[in-house]
């Protein structure tokens, strides 16, 4: 199997297959919709993925080694990742809500 995800930088073939399974096939794919994007659809999904992952698409993108990253950049990713991730309830705004 050619798959075009496993020649890009820092993505194997496990990671290839979760990117698959939601969706994305090339590395246009990929670009279109963005590291934060790609990761938070592969965690959607259920799957187990660390951050590292989330850097290695970055990598892949950038093509660098994802421990090359900038640590600001890194923190950029993770920022963007957290701004768009749902906050979790308060546990007295579910007590509110439920009566």
């Amino acid at each position: 199997m050619n798959d075009e995800l496993q020649h890009l930088k820092n993505l194997g073939k496990t990671s290839a297959q979760w990117l698959h399974a939601v969706g994305i096939h090339s590395a246009s794919d990929l670009r279109r919709l963005g590291a934060v994007d790609a990761y938070r659809a592969v965690r959607t999904r259920g799957f187990r993925a660390s951050k590292v992952l989330l850097y290695a698409i970055e990598g892949a993108l950038l093509d660098i080694h994802w421990s090359d990253i900038p640590a600001e950049r890194k923190e950029a990713l993770n920022d963007q990742l957290e701004a768009l991730s749902p906050r979790p309830k308060a546990p007295d705004q579910e007590v509110r809500s439920a009566q």
